[in-house]
């Protein structure tokens, strides 16, 4: 795989690696090290750890439990969001920003900004609370109405993409993902491309 890559001029960003027992995790962990990946993300936990103050507590614990095995490896370990986390607390705030007040200051949010304005959530407040702790973005966009919308190309829908991204300055990647479109998936990327790169929202790979 690694030869594949370096072929195709390609560099791993980031990984999404679920966290269900901490052997698998580590194995996991240790599979990707040879791709150069050193950033590795829980992509979600269930939705009822997001219900209230005792379940965020639980999501935190089992973070933090999966941040010791990548910080022992030299792995940067990000959560990355879906709209329940911003399910709003007994003060308001959304549990996402409660649930990186309780991990370690080293875990850094992988922000899914569709998701969070689906979640009720204005994204742009969302990555400017979380500040530095925002080391990646899913950057996507669609009528951010409910879940099972069809997304559209970044630009064409109602997320304020170009706002979001100057409120988070410390993202090293915008990723740019699509989970279902009404249209061509493959246009639909590479008018993406077109709309962050050549907007100047976001660099090319040289």
């Amino acid at each position: 795989m690694s030869r594949a890559l370096a072929d195709a001029q390609l560099v791993v960003s980031s990984a999404h690696v679920g966290f269900e027992n901490p052997d698998d995790f580590a194995a996991a962990l240790d599979a990707h090290q040879p791709l150069g990946c050193d950033t590795v993300v829980i992509p979600s936990l269930p939705f009822e750890h997001f219900a209230d103050v005792d379940g965020v507590h639980v999501a935190a614990e089992t973070i933090n439990r999966a941040f010791g095995l990548a910080q022992a490896r030299g792995i940067t370990l990000g959560y990355h969001n879906h709209w329940w986390e911003l399910a709003p607390m007994a003060d308001g705030r959304p549990a996402l920003l409660h649930l990186f007040e309780l991990v370690a200051p080293e875990v850094i949010a992988e922000v899914d900004i569709y998701w969070a304005q689906v979640g009720g959530s204005d994204p742009k407040a969302i990555v400017s609370e979380l500040g530095s702790r925002v080391g990646l973005l899913h950057v996507k966009d669609g009528p951010a109405d409910e879940p099972r919308s069809p997304m559209v190309a970044v630009g064409d829908g109602v997320v304020d993409v170009a706002g979001v991204l100057a409120a988070s300055p410390t993202a090293r990647w915008h990723i740019v993902e699509l989970d279902r479109c009404a249209t061509d998936m493959f246009e639909a990327v590479a008018r993406s491309y077109d709309y962050l790169v050549g907007g100047g929202y976001s660099k090319a790979r040289a």
